[in-house]
């Protein structure tokens, strides 16, 4: 019998997890994908704590009317390395949680990316 969607996530996302961890000086960038926006943490995985978290629900991003999933997504990882440098972090590990490196995922990686994050 063929996996859910769901089912399948969850699956991918125990396999990636079981290599990537975030610590301190290189916290993990974790991805959540909703139907209505997009959500990311910086987690410090040794000391079990989020350093900082994005989401397109801010005030910034929820202003812009008009705008598309895809472009909501761009301005979280833009935001995500804004506020990653005023905290310090210049490096982390992308973990896009189950999620296929494709579309609001990838626009978000490439506009942390272009903010000045390394991974």
């Amino acid at each position: 019998m063929a996996l859910t969607k769901q089912e399948r996530r969850k699956r991918i996302k125990m396999r990636i997890h079981k290599v990537i961890r975030g610590t301190g000086d290189k916290p993990r960038l974790s991805v959540f994908r909703s139907n209505k926006g997009m959500y990311v943490q910086m987690i410090d995985d040794t000391a079990g704590k989020t350093l900082l978290s994005v989401s397109s629900k801010n005030k910034e991003i929820a202003a812009k009317k008009g705008i598309t999933k895809t472009e909501q997504a761009k301005l979280v990882g833009k935001m995500a390395a804004e506020k990653s440098k005023d905290a310090g972090i210049t490096s982390i590990v992308f973990d896009r949680n189950g999620y296929l490196y494709h579309g609001r995922v990838k626009a978000l990686a490439e506009a942390a990316r272009e903010g000045g994050l390394k991974f």
